[in-house]
C-alpha cells in the first residue's frame, strides 16, 4: 500500500502557524523558509484550520497574501497547498479547459485517476468555485472520442468494489477487436469498458486480454491508438 508523505502535525496550533506565517509575509523581506517548514509539516485539514485562525487575526485571506508575496512556480505549490482536494482539482479543470489553450494533460492526470466520490466533490466544488457545470465545459471545448471518454469518466460512476471472473474473457475479446478493427462503434466499446468496469474488474480483463492476444492491453493500445485519446486510455 502507499502512503503519502505528509501526516498531520503533532501538537498542533493553527494560531501558533498563523502569527508565524503573519510574521514571514508581512515582513521586510518574505521569509520563504518558514511558509515551506510550517505549510508542507500540515496535513490539508489542518492548512484550512491555520487560514481560518490566520483570517481571524489579520482580517485578511491568506491565500491572497500568499499570491501577492510570492510569484512563479513557488507561489503555485504554496498556493496550491491551501486548497481542499477536490477545490485544487476544480480550479486546475477550470484552468485547463478555460485558459489560453486546453491543457489536455492535466485533464487526463485528474479525471482518469479519482474515485467516485472524489468526481462528485470535484463536480461540486467546480459548479461552487465557478457556477459552472464540468460536465458542459468538457463537453464545449474538447472534441471527438477524447471528449466521450472524459465525459463518461466525469459522471463519477464506475462500478466498485465487484468483479465477475465469467465476465471476464467476453470484455477481454472486445478489448481486443477494438484495438484491431478501430471503428467508433469500437472506439465507444472500448471507452466504455475502461470507464465504467470496477478495477478490479479490469486486472481480471487484462490478465484474458494478455492471454487471448500475447500482448499487454497498455502496448496494445500504444500501437493501435493515438493522441490524447490514446493517452487517456493508457492513464485509464
Amino acid at each position: 500500500q502507499i502512503q503519502g508523505t505528509i501526516f498531520p502535525a503533532p501538537n498542533f496550533n493553527p494560531v501558533m502557524d498563523a502569527q508565524l506565517l503573519g510574521g514571514a509575509l508581512q515582513g521586510i523581506s518574505c521569509e520563504k523558509d518558514v511558509l515551506i517548514d510550517v505549510l508542507t509539516q500540515r496535513c490539508n485539514s489542518q492548512r484550512v484550520m491555520i487560514a481560518e485562525a490566520y483570517r481571524d487575526m489579520y482580517g485578511r485571506d491568506l491565500i491572497t497574501d500568499l499570491k501577492e508575496n510570492l510569484s512563479h512556480h513557488f507561489k503555485e505549490v504554496m498556493v496550491g497547498l491551501m486548497y481542499p482536494p477536490a477545490s485544487y482539482d476544480a480550479h486546475e479543470l477550470w484552468h485547463a479547459l478555460k485558459g489560453v489553450d486546453v491543457e489536455e494533460k492535466c485533464l487526463i492526470d485528474i479525471l482518469a485517476s479519482r474515485s467516485n466520490m472524489e468526481i462528485y466533490q470535484i463536480k461540486e466544488a467546480y459548479l461552487m468555485q465557478y457556477n459552472n457545470d464540468l460536465q458542459q465545459d468538457i463537453d464545449s471545448e474538447i472534441s471527438g472520442h477524447f471528449r466521450d471518454t472524459l465525459l463518461n469518466l466525469a459522471q463519477g460512476t464506475r462500478m466498485e468494489g465487484f468483479a465477475d471472473p465469467s465476465a471476464a474473457a467476453q470484455d477481454a475479446m472486445i478489448l481486443w477487436e477494438a484495438c484491431q478493427r478501430k471503428t467508433g462503434e469500437h472506439k465507444n466499446m472500448l471507452q466504455m469498458i475502461l470507464c465504467n468496469r470496477s478495477y478490479q474488474q479490469l486486472w481480471m480483463d487484462f490478465q484474458e486480454f494478455q492471454n487471448i492476444s500475447g500482448q499487454d492491453i497498455v502496448d496494445a493500445i500504444n500501437e493501435c491508438y493515438d493522441g490524447y485519446f490514446q493517452e487517456l486510455l493508457v492513464a485509464i
